[in-house]
């Protein structure tokens, strides 16, 4: 077996992941509230989501940036710092290829509006997403 970078960029050029950009942000926090706030008052996202430990923002173009308190039951494996999110159009079929070349899949959902993601650890022991998220905008 190659090494994990070699394997990363196969995955990424030889087998075709086409990432459209960069769609999603999520950050787990003990700063939660602060955090939070100072997405929507300072860099001023809006706020689409707000529920105990857990906010969505937007950017104009439909992209999320997702902020997760301490007490939330959601995304418990983000351990590293910010998780990235790329923008692809088959969440599915990348996963597939990641698995096919060994990558740690930490989680893998879809939910009602066809958005769909899953995470993954990377070689640098990051957690990173791919997402096909219908509600982001895509460049023309």
């Amino acid at each position: 077996m190659g090494h994990p970078v070699d394997t990363a960029a196969r995955v990424a050029y030889q087998y075709g992941v086409k990432i459209i950009k960069l769609a999603w942000v999520g950050t787990r926090t003990e700063n939660f509230q602060q955090t939070a706030d100072f997405f929507r008052d300072v860099m001023g996202l809006r706020s689409d989501l707000d529920r105990p430990g857990f906010r969505v923002l937007r950017l104009p173009d439909g992209s999320k940036v997702e902020v997760f308190g301490p007490d939330t039951d959601m995304n418990r494996h983000f351990t590293t710092g910010p998780v990235a999110g790329f923008l692809v159009d088959d969440v599915r079929a990348v996963a597939d290829e990641l698995r096919s070349y060994g990558v740690e899949i930490l989680l893998t959902e879809e939910d009602e509006s066809g958005n769909a993601w899953v995470h993954f650890r990377a070689p640098d022991g990051n957690i990173y997403e791919f997402t096909q998220d219908p509600g982001v905008s895509r460049p023309q």
